[in-house]
């Protein structure tokens, strides 16, 4: 691995799901949107696979795939000799799941959000990221998940874009 060089980068990351947002299938919507400083540089817009029940399972199902996206892109920054300051900041609007991932003690019952639940503990346990909650209201992830009117999107457009 290559000697960081440089200043050290930030990585910041909103997620969210639009649950059963699919009118007909019923399949929940990821939105992922990663920030290296201040520039976003990437964003992911998903069907998910499975139909879930509940929101919780959607939100769970996005989160993890935000941190597998976070822990290739700081593996691509490591790679490139680029220091990364500290774990990764990931807001979240489900305040269920970012408790469930910042609190090591709870129990869930399904196989599938247990696992998921498993691979973002270990994730916040080794320090890769740091989990944080966001209001619905102000989540840039909206942008990937919804569709918003044009005040709304703007707004949030606004706060990233110059």
């Amino acid at each position: 691995m290559p000697e960081p060089l440089g200043k050290e980068v930030e990585i910041h990351c909103f997620v969210d799901a639009n649950h059963a947002g699919d009118k007909v299938t019923r399949h929940s919507q990821t939105g992922i949107l990663i920030f290296c400083n201040r520039a976003p540089i990437l964003f992911l817009s998903k069907r998910q696979n499975l139909v879930e029940t509940l929101t919780f399972g959607s939100e769970f199902t996005a989160m993890k795939q935000a941190i597998e996206l976070i822990k290739s892109l700081r593996y691509k920054l490591r790679m490139f000799g680029i220091p990364i300051e500290g774990p990764a900041n990931i807001y979240c609007d489900n305040e269920a799941v970012y408790k469930n991932v910042a609190i090591p003690s709870s129990v869930l019952s399904k196989k599938m959000h247990s696992i998921s639940y498993h691979f973002c503990r270990e994730a916040v346990a080794a320090n890769i990221v740091r989990i944080a909650k966001e209001d619905t209201a102000t989540n840039l992830a909206n942008l990937f998940t919804e569709v918003l009117g044009r005040i709304k999107r703007n707004e949030l457009i606004d706060r990233f874009m110059y």
